[in-house]
């Protein structure tokens, strides 16, 4: 049996971020992990092939309708759907090794295999049961799945499967109008299919802004998607070879059939604590089966914390990293800290969407006096130089103080661009802290300087 300080269990962002503050901060680290490959769901089957194919695929649009309008011409592009996997693949192996790399590098232990917990302050892993200190949970979540929805992954796919069809399909049927649903859409609107997305709710992305909902939605119609919404699909299977989805409109009851080459569940994800024994334990779960957690990132079990997609909060790989960050910090004696109101989410469409903090509704229900400063990316000389003018940047500041409340964009590099908007609000900045601020032209960043001036007197473009 080893001994360590700090066992981490599970190699994700979290996990692994986790390790390795862990061992910057000179305790003696091992990282339980069952798969072939470190990085977890987001590095091998999730954030990075996705955003691979994303990026292909934009490619391929580029290519298709603006590659003439700026003179460059070349003949209609073929898509080699083996090379564009191999591509991913590439891209998926590079990030896999890097992790094992800083694992060697910071002298942190693999313990391979799958973890279970006997007891506070052992892990076991096979045969074998190893001793620590601390023991953090970071097992991640798995997808989320509907009743009457048979899940093969080869016609019927979650996420998983969608990364790694067999052929591009000329038609499916996208189940649920979130981040991973749209994302995995696009992809393959891009390569021809015909893409439908069915959603139970009247919007897109749940949860975020109203505005940006519409303005999405509007953008995602132009580029081929078609959407059913207020859809409660009832079941999805394969008949003959194809894929069947029945719905109920939520309006009038009434029932719909939708038949597709492929299915992609799209319906979220759970926590995936399967096997770790918790139960014995006495770990406390929510009724969602996510682990609760104090202020601290301790379970209910003295000495066991948690983080990422197992706990409360956005299932989001940096908020797991972070999350990771501020344990190995506890588990170090010292003081270990997240921001929750400043944390950014992103959707890797074409154009992105973007935001952090508040949105108009919550400010309103909240009853919080508020201003908007919005621009539009027709008034950026960049965006428009790059056919990528549609969009705008949204801050809202309090009414009275001016403080940055919340931001969302829609428009080129908004997953890049927010960040200045998180780091202004981890400052408390005020709206007229980032419109006196000089930024260099011609870059997308002046779009967020506009808004902030829209705050004030007005921008100057618009």
């Amino acid at each position: 049996m080893a001994e360590f300080d700090v066992i981490v269990i599970g190699a994700g962002p979290g996990g692994y971020v986790c390790a390795i503050r862990c061992a910057q901060l000179g305790l003696k680290t091992a990282v339980v992990e069952g798969s072939e490959t470190l990085g977890g769901t987001c590095l091998n089957v999730g954030c990075i092939p996705s955003k691979a194919l994303l990026h292909a695929t934009h490619e391929l649009h580029e290519a298709q309708h603006n590659f003439g309008t700026m003179g460059l011409k070349v003949g209609e592009p073929e898509v080699d759907w083996a090379q564009m996997q191999a591509y991913k693949q590439d891209v998926v192996n590079g990030n896999t090794g890097g992790i094992e790399f800083l694992f060697k590098k910071n002298k942190i232990t693999w313990l391979k295999g799958w973890g279970s917990i006997p007891e506070a302050g052992k892990v076991k892993v096979g045969d074998e049961v190893h001793g620590a200190k601390s023991i953090i949970i970071a097992s991640g979540s798995e997808p989320a799945s509907l009743p009457g929805v048979e899940v093969d992954e080869e016609t019927i796919v979650t996420s998983t499967g969608a990364l790694s069809l067999k052929d591009t399909p000329k038609s499916m049927v996208v189940i649920g109008a979130g981040v991973i649903g749209l994302e995995l859409g696009s992809v393959y609107a891009r390569l021809g299919a015909k893409v439908t997305v069915v959603e139970f709710l009247d919007v897109v992305t749940p949860g975020m802004d109203g505005e940006v909902q519409r303005q999405f939605q509007k953008m995602l119609k132009k580029q081929g998607l078609d959407f059913i919404m207020g859809a409660a699909v009832q079941k999805a299977e394969v008949v003959d070879g194809s894929a069947k989805v029945t719905y109920k409109l939520r309006k009038d009851d009434s029932e719909h059939e939708l038949a597709a080459d492929t299915v992609l569940v799209a319906t979220g994800r759970k926590p995936f604590t399967e096997g770790l024994g918790l139960d014995n334990l006495g770990v406390k779960l929510s009724a969602r089966g996510q682990i609760e957690v104090d202020g601290h990132w301790q379970t209910s079990v003295p000495g066991i914390y948690a983080i990422g997609d197992c706990i409360a909060g956005p299932m989001l790989a940096h908020k797991a990293e972070d999350e990771g960050m501020a344990v190995a910090e506890v588990c170090a004696g010292k003081h270990g800290h997240v921001n929750y109101d400043v944390i950014p989410g992103v959707i890797y469409t074409h154009p992105e969407v973007a935001n952090v903090g508040a949105t108009e509704e919550a400010l309103k229900d909240a009853g919080r006096k508020y201003k908007v400063g919005k621009f539009s990316f027709m008034g950026n000389a960049r965006a428009k130089a790059i056919f990528a003018a549609e969009g705008f940047v949204k801050i809202l500041a309090d009414a009275e103080t001016d403080r940055i409340l919340g931001a969302h964009i829609i428009g080129p590099a908004a997953g890049d661009l927010i960040h200045e908007v998180c780091v202004a609000m981890e400052f408390g900045a005020a709206a007229q802290d980032l419109a006196l601020t000089c930024h260099a032209h011609p870059t997308y960043s002046e779009a967020v300087r506009e808004a902030a001036l829209a705050c004030g007197d007005g921008p100057i473009h618009s």
